[in-house]
């Protein structure tokens, strides 16, 4: 499995904007009432999401960045726990250089590797062309999975549905 580029928000700046203006923009209002049920589902499998910490609504270029420098330390999956740890339970701003390279040095990157990666410009257009071939496939949202790269299915979906596709998949 590997994770892929894809920005919610890619318009954002890359400071990122305070969490209400951003929800107040999108839904009328600051209310984070609306994520209730998925903080109740997260309860169910051990999540504690804080989504009223979250004060910063962030560009997350540099994090998909990131992530995709760990791949090729193969600690991809360490740091997107870790990035969402920080972002879903601690409401730490994605945007700031010095918490993504926490992010990392906490998986066992060596920060001087990370710093040099996100000081650069490697992979920015390498990221952009990914992001770009997602919404040009349609895609519009996360969670997507593309299985096999035949097979895609959109939105947080059961466990058994998700085996189902693969299934159908494997039979065509």
């Amino acid at each position: 499995m590997s994770w892929l580029p894809f920005q919610l928000n890619p318009d954002l700046p890359a400071s990122g904007i305070a969490r209400a203006d951003y929800l107040t923009r999108k839904f009328g209002s600051p209310d984070i009432s609306r994520y209730q049920r998925v903080a109740e589902v997260g309860l169910t499998v051990g999540i504690h999401f804080s989504f009223n910490r979250i004060q910063m609504q962030p560009n997350t270029f540099n994090a998909h960045r990131l992530i995709h420098f760990a791949a090729t330390r193969h600690l991809q999956d360490a740091v997107v726990e870790r990035i969402f740890h920080a972002y879903f339970i601690q409401g730490l701003n994605l945007c700031d250089e010095a918490l993504l390279i926490q992010c990392a040095v906490d998986v066992g990157i060596e920060s001087a590797a990370v710093i040099a990666y996100l000081q650069s410009d490697a992979d920015k257009e390498l990221i952009s062309a990914s992001e770009h071939d997602a919404r040009q496939l349609g895609i519009q949202g996360v969670p997507f999975f593309i299985i096999n790269r035949r097979v895609g299915i959109s939105g947080a979906q059961e466990p058994a549905a998700i085996l189902q596709a693969m299934e159908q998949m494997l039979e065509a």
